[in-house]
């Protein structure tokens, strides 16, 4: 079974580990997304991207409430939460501008 205590304990017993892999991952993933969109790629290969740059930063805020959950609240936790929640949005809005741009110039039947 699933106990969620453990896995708070590994989330917070492994930081370094965890935000040495999550921070990189996470700008890494968006940048991609952010490449993909403007080089105007299929919708598909955006939404890959936006999906697995939405784990990374699902993960990193996760990461960040187990902190958050017993009480520690210092500044290297809000800069995570700030970063994982501006990787949310720039990925969404990254896919939204995809997704807009193959409605506006390749939908011809709308005319």
């Amino acid at each position: 079974m699933l106990d969620i205590n453990t896995i708070a304990e590994f989330s917070r017993n492994n930081c370094v580990t965890i935000c040495a892999f999550l921070v990189p991952a996470n700008l890494i993933a968006t940048t991609s997304t952010m490449i993909l969109a403007a080089l105007h790629r299929p919708l598909s290969q955006v939404s890959q991207s936006v999906a697995v740059a939405g784990f990374f930063a699902a993960i990193m805020i996760l990461h960040v409430y187990t902190w958050f959950a017993i009480g520690i609240v210092a500044i290297p936790t809000y800069i995570l939460l700030w970063l994982a929640i501006t990787c949310l949005f720039t990925n969404l809005g990254a896919f939204l501008f995809q997704r807009r741009y193959i409605r506006t110039y390749f939908l011809i039947g709308d005319r």
